[in-house]
């Protein structure tokens, strides 16, 4: 399932600065120091909170949010977190883009998970108007949510006006929306029409909340000191590609677990998104709608790019891009991962090529998207 909980180090201290709702920040403004003293204490304390009632657990999350609030991710998850008795909780209250507009609202919370802990207890609920919860559409993308006697504004990001520049997409590509990520970074999703690749282009359009350090091989391959996501600098055209998340991030599933679960629900028109997965992977014809999900709730998962726990893990979209044995048509299926291929997942290209030297005996056609379970959208297991 594609379980979002949240283990950033400092969350548990920040617990109730996240609930105050603090603003972006402005230009010339000082950091914030945060003191491990008050993360101890934290911990110490005794705290009385029902978190075996999931609609008074809403009331208090939603009691403790101030009047307005700003949803930055683009599938519409508002995270949140604490402490209780010493452990640390995560949740979210989702918009979804399906049902919200029918006056649902997704709301869970759950306790953290760790690599040593990876399934905890969770309570997830949908809620409407039969649990007393109103959801009202102020606008296109503002919703007020009222519950008991509080009513909060639920800003969503508008980025309905973002687009790539001209010269960070080929002739051959689609642009599918903008991706924005938890981990603060946003992305171009776009289709390879030709290929019938995905890739995310990082969106240097605006100030990308990441420095970058070069991996000791090549310095096509740069690394985020704060996200770890990695990216190959395309030496054709003047964008980045995602090509690897930190491994521990996916399993613990951080904000920075990889953009595949931020998808541009708002923003993507008509059956765009859906023409596009079916042309990567034909068997999804007749079997997903218009947002890639399937029957059961569960939602295909566009990861084209790859896991890794060292930086010399990331060598092989380099090797690829420099191999002279993959013809230059297939240059940018050297950074979209094939996760289908029987039980060893390897780069497009090559696949392509094995393929092409030996039809009859080469694994099934698959694609950057992944289905099945790892594709799966619970909104009980987001965060």
């Amino acid at each position: 399932m594609r379980d979002r909980i949240r283990n950033d180090g400092i969350v548990a201290l920040l617990a109730a600065v996240v609930l105050m709702g603090v603003g972006p920040a402005k230009a010339g403004e000082s950091p914030r120091l945060f003191l491990h003293q008050n993360y101890v204490e934290e911990t110490q304390r005794i705290t009385e909170l029902p978190v075996d009632n999931i609609l008074d657990m809403f009331a208090w999350v939603l009691g403790n949010l101030p009047e307005r609030v700003k949803v930055y991710p683009t599938e519409n998850y508002y995270y949140f977190r604490f402490m209780h008795n010493g452990q640390n909780y995560a949740g979210n209250i989702r918009l979804d883009s399906r049902d919200r507009d029918e006056g649902t609202v997704h709301f869970a919370y759950f306790e953290d998970m760790q690599e040593y802990r990876v399934d905890p207890p969770m309570q997830y609920r949908p809620l409407d108007r039969t649990a007393g919860v109103r959801v009202e559409k102020v606008d296109k993308l503002s919703y007020r949510i009222s519950f008991r006697d509080k009513s909060v504004l639920f800003e969503l990001n508008d980025l309905s006006n973002v687009k790539p520049p001209p010269n960070a997409m080929t002739a051959e590509e689609i642009y599918i929306g903008p991706v924005f990520d938890d981990s603060a970074i946003r992305f171009f999703l776009v289709f390879n029409e030709r290929l019938k690749i995905f890739h995310y282009i990082l969106d240097e359009t605006v100030k990308v909340n990441d420095d970058f350090f070069p991996i000791a091989e090549t310095d096509r391959i740069v690394i985020g000191k704060r996200t770890g996501f990695a990216f190959y600098r395309d030496p054709r055209v003047n964008r980045k590609f995602l090509i690897g998340v930190f491994e521990p991030s996916a399993r613990i599933n951080n904000y920075f677990d990889g953009p595949f679960d931020q998808l541009p629900d708002n923003f993507i028109k008509g059956d765009l998104l859906q023409k596009a997965l079916i042309e990567s992977q034909p068997l999804l014809e007749g079997k997903i709608g218009r947002l890639g999900h399937f029957d059961d709730g569960s939602r295909v998962a566009i990861t084209p790019y790859g896991y890794y726990r060292t930086p010399s893990d990331l060598l092989m979209f380099h090797t690829c891009a420099t191999d002279t044995n993959v013809p230059s048509e297939l240059y940018y299926a050297c950074f979209a991962m094939d996760w289908d291929w029987s039980d060893n997942p390897g780069l497009v290209a090559y696949k392509r090529m094995i393929n092409a030297a030996a039809p009859n005996t080469a694994p099934a056609e698959g694609t950057a998207a992944r289905t099945g379970t790892s594709g799966a959208e619970t909104p009980a297991a987001h965060n």
